[in-house]
């Protein structure tokens, strides 16, 4: 596998390669990998002649700066599951390399409705982040495809809103959540979980798979109200919000009739930990 930390370095190989003809996949990630960015990787393998993965973790996308600072990293354990799942291609460049310019004024993006919602309103200036490097990724890398992961369903939908704005190259694929034995959605946040945490937080996607269940027998408003109940006085969890919403806009819905496609969403916080997850109600 090949390693580049400089844009011209990667823009140079990229460049070759596609005069010889090839396919570039692409998948982002801030490092920390786990296997839900190895199955990323093994569908860019599977449908590219080369797969290129960035490792870049984007300071301007944390609203928090103590989740910046304990954002997980392990780059040699990282570049060994890249080569063993056949990534051709890692760019892991430093914050100087990709925000040069001291004070940098970024763009402002408008993804309307789908970016004030749920993690848009609960996160300010999160999604602004991620549309910034993404789109700086995008045009450094030039993929044919991009891999995303649908945990954070609604960063896939501002990724693919911002692909039609700005008429950029790839493709983007959808990937299913991966999970692991037990339920839990697998997380780079998830090692930040203590024994007894890791433990529990199972109960998360169980209480999903249960309102999916009890979709067919009770409103939305008293689904709602089921799941805030799951979590009321509990000395483990502490529930942000579940939402029950359009898959495509992702506007909240009041009546089972308002969606062909309703979803559930939810933020649970475990400690200082805080874990996502989401679930088709169709």
């Amino acid at each position: 596998m090949k390693i580049c930390k400089k844009i011209s370095d990667i823009k140079n190989e990229i460049g070759r390669l596609k005069q010889e003809g090839s396919k570039i996949g692409f998948v982002p990630t801030m490092g920390a990998l786990h296997k839900g960015h190895i199955h990323l990787i093994e569908c860019s393998v599977s449908d590219n002649d080369i797969t290129v993965c960035s490792i870049f973790v984007n300071p301007i996308q944390f609203n928090n700066p103590e989740d910046l600072e304990k954002y997980p990293k392990q780059i040699d354990e990282d570049i060994k599951m890249l080569e063993e799942a056949n990534c051709d291609i890692l760019f892991s460049p430093d914050v100087e390399e990709m925000y040069p310019r001291n004070g940098e004024e970024f763009p402002q993006f408008d993804f309307g409705e789908l970016g004030s919602v749920m993690e848009g309103h609960n996160r300010p200036g999160h999604f602004q982040g991620v549309a910034v490097v993404v789109k700086k990724l995008f045009e450094i890398v030039e993929p044919h495809r991009a891999y995303f992961g649908k945990k954070d369903y609604q960063q896939l939908l501002i990724v693919r809103s911002l692909v039609e704005q700005y008429h950029l190259s790839p493709e983007i694929v959808a990937c299913d959540i991966v999970r692991e034995k037990d339920g839990l959605a697998m997380s780079s946040r998830n090692k930040r979980l203590t024994f007894s945490q890791r433990r529990k937080a199972p109960a998360i996607y169980a209480n999903l798979q249960k309102a999916k269940e009890l979709k067919d027998y009770l409103s939305v408003e008293q689904l709602r109200r089921w799941m805030q109940e799951r979590y009321l006085g509990s000395e483990d969890f502490r529930l942000e919000y579940f939402e029950i919403a359009d898959a495509d806009t992702l506007q909240s819905i009041n009546n089972w009739e308002d969606s062909e496609k309703p979803m559930g969403f939810v933020v649970v916080h475990m400690g200082n930990v805080r874990l996502i997850d989401n679930i088709e109600l169709f």
